[in-house]
């Protein structure tokens, strides 16, 4: 079992990765691989809503940024964290273009039925808001959320403070103890033939007519 991160932080070893890394930390223990992927500090296109994703497998048209390198890592993987800091109580634009860039050229079974988690860093404030932004991914998505004690969050400015953030680091290990347990009730279920409910014929409907 692996569960795919994203650091969604323009600093590779900022508080958002030191969140994540304590989520990896407790994943580990739980017999559980995991994997931080860094967005990076280069421009992400924001998703054009062209269209061209329904016409490639899994992939976006656009191809300068990690976006189809991640859809293909998506497919393999068993769990997903989405990380963000926060600058003005939302997640960052980095994260959010890429999410929903992603969301649109993936295949449906990529994400389906696949636990999720949003982790959300801040100095003070702004991270429910966040946090509520980017579990609407999960909610779309048919994934189950997972949660933990509290809010997935961090408090701190730099990545020596968040490690005194002594709540905030028990949060995420138990939210990484707590995918863990998910992933492998899932996977117990599996092996019993209990399988997922099948899905019926997409309706689309639009309110103006």
């Amino acid at each position: 079992m692996k569960v795919l991160m994203l650091n969604g932080s323009p600093h590779e070893n900022g508080c958002t990765a030191t969140a994540l890394t304590e989520v990896a930390s407790a994943l580990r223990q739980e017999g559980v691989d995991s994997e931080i992927v860094w967005l990076g500090k280069s421009p992400i296109r924001d998703c054009t809503a062209c269209g061209a994703c329904q016409k490639l497998d899994s992939q976006c048209v656009f191809s300068d940024d990690l976006v189809n390198e991640v859809c293909q890592k998506a497919r393999e993987a068993d769990g997903f964290i989405f990380g963000t800091p926060v600058y003005y109580a939302h997640p960052s634009g980095a994260v959010l273009s890429f999410l929903d860039r992603l969301f649109y050229a993936a295949d449906a079974e990529i994400f389906a039925r696949k636990p999720g988690a949003a982790v959300a860093s801040a100095r003070r404030a702004g991270t429910t808001a966040s946090l509520d932004v980017l579990n609407k991914y999960f909610a779309i998505a048919q994934m189950p959320i997972v949660s933990s004690q509290y809010w997935n969050m961090v408090h701190g400015n730099t990545p020596e403070q968040v490690r005194q953030d002594l709540e905030g680091l028990q949060i995420m290990r138990t939210l990484g103890k707590n995918m863990a347990w998910l992933l492998k009730c899932i996977e117990a279920g599996k092996k019993a033939g209990i399988l997922p409910p099948e899905d019926e014929p997409r309706q689309r409907t639009n309110f103006i007519r």
